[in-house]
């Protein structure tokens, strides 16, 4: 099914509309199918681009920059996810009727403002808004202003009196960079030195960037989870919940990382905390950005803990998780554009064909496990050939032609490599198993000399779903075993805050 969905959806040259009368033998005037951009290159960009695959009202997809494994299923551009007015130009020559933001990068470079000023369709809160994201400071105070539940909290901008502070203070504490710094400005110290060395270089040393600003947070004690919600201004959308894994090592252990393995299917989270966080959190905190004259449209991402006294917020990011939306898309029945669009247009949803009953889901819980370079999240190197990959290529691709569907794309695509998609298939692998319902998202990959190599951090991302989630675990750890590469690692223990029972405490 995969296999005629990448031909229905996208045909060989883009032109879905066409493809899909010919595959389909059905003699009906299908309506214009879009052609949407997807500014990213990781992961989660990767999903994004997999979900609007899927979409039979979008004829053509670029990706800005995209990746090896993107180059599959879209056409991959060599312009930098910050560069907004190159992105703008592109967007505008070549006739893209909706772009779709992944990184923070491009958010805080102001990229909605700039597209929504030029009349150009876009999914993306505005610079304004992601400020619940890009200034930590700004995200506690709306919190402490609106009554929403979070840490206890004091922001420095000087180190002295950050010191001053942290010696009097209980341990652990949680000492938060301001602004940005890729998922890894938070550090959790257990001792006065710890948070000294921390505050160093947050304030002095600049080591997250120029914003000499730190928020130090009392510690809180219990499972983190997830909440990705899509947000149209005051309306919002929610998603399923996830649990993201952001330690290095084995047993929540080594130092944080951007994450290293989410799932879907949180025992330990009830309908009753799921209600709280929706109707208590996510939808006072878009009311409350409308009030503060920042309204959201985009994805609103909630990092929640389930503490004893209750569900309170860790941080919100204002864009799509990574990994979480690796795991989360795979899930996603209805058409992604269709939601993609409403939002953009601040359209209600519910009025959208399809949508009657809201966003429809599989009941099929999923995990993801992502392989990573030896030595991420400090110093790694790069260019280590990765072998197993075609054990998973969807036979659309077999042949390796680069996915490629137009000459615009066509142009500029061996900037990023091609090759197989890498996303689902049904190959049996001899002692391994049936790999039907995995898919391999490239988090950091190039292509070249007919080979897909290690270009980043995180590498790969293996997902897969299944009927209960030890199931979906045993699968994707399955899939792992048959990709072969010197210098990859990952987390053994992906989903054990559910599968140990260790969160229903």
């Amino acid at each position: 099914m995969e296999i005629i969905n990448h031909f229905l959806h996208q045909g060989p040259d883009g032109r879905a509309a066409e493809y899909s009368k010919i595959v389909r033998g059905v003699n009906v005037e299908l309506p214009q199918a879009a052609t949407v951009l997807v500014v990213g290159g990781g992961g989660r960009c990767h999903a994004i681009v997999d979900a609007l695959s899927r979409s039979p009202k979008v004829a053509r997809i670029f990706c800005a920059p995209g990746n090896a494994g993107i180059a599959s299923q879209a056409e991959c551009v060599p312009i930098k996810d910050n560069d907004v007015e190159a992105l703008k130009a592109f967007a505008v020559d070549n006739g893209v009727d909706l772009t779709v933001v992944g990184p923070e990068a491009a958010l805080a470079a102001g990229i909605a403002d700039s597209f929504a000023e030029a009349g150009l369709r876009i999914f993306a809160p505005s610079k304004a808004a992601t400020a619940i994201e890009s200034s930590k400071e700004f995200a506690k105070k709306l919190m402490e202003k609106y009554g929403i539940p979070t840490a206890s909290y004091r922001s420095f901008i000087d180190y002295g009196s950050a010191v001053e502070y942290v010696r009097g203070h209980s341990y652990p504490v949680v000492l938060k960079y301001d602004g940005l710094a890729a998922g890894k400005g938070v550090v959790i110290a257990s001792c006065f030195d710890e948070a000294c060395a921390a505050l160093k270089d947050m304030l002095d040393d600049n080591v997250y960037g120029g914003d000499s600003k730190v928020v130090i947070e009392e510690f809180l004690e219990g499972p983190e989870f997830s909440f990705l919600c899509f947000v149209d201004g005051e309306r919002v959308y929610p998603m399923l919940l996830s649990q993201d894994h952001k330690r290095a090592y084995d047993g929540d252990e080594g130092p944080n990382t951007g994450g290293m393995g989410a799932y879907t299917g949180l025992p330990f989270v009830t309908e009753a905390d799921r209600d709280f966080a929706l109707h208590s959190i996510m939808e006072p905190v878009a009311k409350a950005m409308v009030a503060e004259g920042r309204p959201f449209k985009g994805v609103l991402y909630g990092g929640l803990m389930k503490c004893r006294d209750g569900i309170k917020v860790i941080e919100f990011n204002a864009r799509f998780g990574d990994p979480e939306t690796e795991v989360v898309l795979p899930r996603l029945r209805s058409d992604i554009y269709d939601i993609f669009s409403a939002v953009a247009d601040g359209r209600d949803l519910h009025t959208v064909s399809g949508f009657e009953n809201g966003i429809q889901w599989s009941d099929e819980p999923t995990i993801g496990v992502v392989m990573a370079s030896k030595g991420y999240p400090a110093h790694y190197e790069k260019g280590f050939e990765i072998k197993g990959l075609e054990r998973f290529a969807d036979a659309a691709d077999a042949a390796g032609s680069a996915g490629v569907a137009g000459s615009a794309g066509a142009a500029v695509a061996g900037a990023v490599g091609a090759g197989n998609v890498v996303l689902s298939g049904a190959t049996d692998v001899a002692g391994a198993g049936n790999f039907d319902g995995v898919r391999v998202y490239h988090m950091g990959t190039s292509f070249s000399d007919g080979h897909y190599r290690t270009a980043g951090g995180r590498v790969l991302i293996v997902v897969a779903s299944a009927p209960s989630l030890s199931e979906a675990r045993d699968k994707a750890y399955r899939a792992v075993s048959q990709i072969d590469c010197p210098n990859l690692f990952y987390r053994k223990d992906i989903g054990h805050w559910a599968l140990s029972g260790a969160g229903n405490g």
